[in-house]
């Protein structure tokens, strides 16, 4: 099984893909990286991009699962949220469109699955997504840490 996990942004998006073979004993990565959408473009232009540049990763990688972080805000940073939700609206559309499956994960059950602490920061989250992948480095910027991560957190919930 593919799984591609996803970490919404309106800057950087962040994709990560494993693959989860019945005979390994733990999810394989297959490919992570980030969109970077101009920043300083009008919403419909970074909206329409997110679209164009996720349906271009779906028809290569071909993923038999989606996961996406589910909104997470605090209510003091409201803006934050509704603007997040366009672009997971994309994401979660664009999957649907392809007939992908799709799963929301919580950010602290990914933290907690990764890193054994559902409040870790950023940089735990990069050094745990780094041992955990065998990585040299960890991955940056922390958006594909994120996303690596929500690939493995899927994974390991079927294994």
């Amino acid at each position: 099984m593919r799984i591609l996990g996803i970490d919404p942004g309106l800057s950087l998006t962040g994709y990560g893909c494993v693959d989860l073979n019945g005979a390994a004993r733990s999810p394989k990565l297959v490919e992570a990286g980030v969109f970077r959408l101009r920043p300083r473009a009008a919403m419909a232009f970074r909206l329409q991009q997110l679209h164009d540049d996720l349906t271009a990763l779906l028809d290569e990688l071909k993923p038999d699962l989606m996961v996406v972080e589910k909104l997470f805000s605090h209510y003091r940073q409201v803006r934050t949220a509704i603007l997040m939700g366009h672009a997971r609206g994309v994401i979660l559309q664009v999957g649907e469109s392809r007939g992908i499956s799709i799963q929301e994960l919580a950010v602290t059950e990914i933290k907690k699955a990764i890193t054994g602490n559902g409040h870790a920061s950023k940089q735990q989250m990069q050094h745990a997504v780094m041992v955990q992948c065998g990585l040299r480095k960890p991955p940056s910027p922390p958006d594909v840490a994120d996303a690596i991560a929500i690939a493995l957190c899927a994974a390991r919930r079927m294994e």
